[in-house]
C-alpha cells in the first residue's frame, strides 16, 4: 500500500501539484476572477454507458462534475462517487443544472455494459464514459489526470489495480474549467459551492 502511494505521489507531482493547487484556490475563492495559467479540460470523444458516442460539446449548458477512476477500484472511487451522488441530492432542484460524470481510466475492463451497471449504483443522473485506450488517454491528458496499471504481485494478469489521481473536476456550462475538489471534500462543501454558483 505504501509503495502504491509513493508511486502515485511521484508520478503525479509534476502535472498536478501546481495545477490542482491553483485550481482548488479558485474553487475556495469563487468570487475571484484569477484564472489558472495551466490549461485544464478540453475536447474529448468517448462512449457513454448506453453505447452512444459523445463529446464534451454534448454537455454544454450544464455544470460538469467529473471524476476519473475505474469500476474495479476497491476504495477511493466508490467513496468519491458517493460524495458526488450525495452532493447532487443536496442540490435539490438545482441538480438539474449539473451533469455528474465518471470517466474510466481502465477501458480494458470497463466495457459499456459493465459501466452501465456500475454508475447505476450511485445516482440516476450519473453518466459513465469509456472509450478506446487512445481516447481515454487524450481525455486524461486534457484534464492533467495521472493513471497507470499496477499489476499485483502473484495475482492474475486481469486482477491489476489502477493507480490514479483523485479529484472532482468542475467545468462551467460553457466548458470552461472552474476548479477541482480534492479527494475528501465533503458532499456538503461541494453542494454549497455548486449551489452558490448556480444561484449567482
Amino acid at each position: 500500500m505504501k509503495a502504491r502511494l509513493i508511486r502515485i505521489a511521484a508520478a503525479s507531482a509534476v502535472g498536478l501539484v501546481i495545477a490542482a493547487g491553483i485550481a482548488w484556490w479558485q474553487v475556495d475563492n469563487a468570487s475571484s476572477t484569477v484564472q489558472s495559467s495551466v490549461p485544464i479540460g478540453g475536447p474529448f470523444t468517448l462512449t457513454d454507458q448506453d453505447g452512444r458516442t459523445v463529446t464534451d460539446a454534448d454537455y454544454r449548458g450544464k455544470y460538469l462534475l467529473i471524476y476519473f477512476g475505474y469500476t474495479y477500484c476497491p476504495d477511493v472511487c466508490p467513496t468519491e462517487l458517493g460524495t458526488m451522488a450525495r452532493a447532487m441530492d443536496l442540490l435539490g432542484v438545482q441538480a438539474d443544472k449539473v451533469q455528474p460524470m465518471f470517466i474510466s481510466v481502465d477501458p480494458e475492463r470497463d466495457t459499456v455494459a459493465h459501466l452501465k451497471d456500475y454508475v447505476g449504483l450511485f445516482h440516476p443522473n450519473l453518466v459513465g464514459l469509456t472509450g478506446t485506450p487512445e481516447q481515454v488517454k487524450a481525455a486524461a491528458k486534457a484534464y492533467r489526470v495521472y493513471y497507470a496499471k499496477a499489476p499485483q504481485e502473484g495475482g492474475k494478469p486481469e486482477d491489476y489495480l489502477m493507480d490514479h489521481s483523485s479529484f472532482l473536476y468542475l467545468m462551467g456550462p460553457d466548458g470552461r474549467f472552474l476548479g477541482v475538489y480534492p479527494a475528501g471534500t465533503t458532499a456538503d462543501r461541494v453542494a454549497q459551492d455548486l449551489g452558490s454558483r448556480i444561484a449567482g
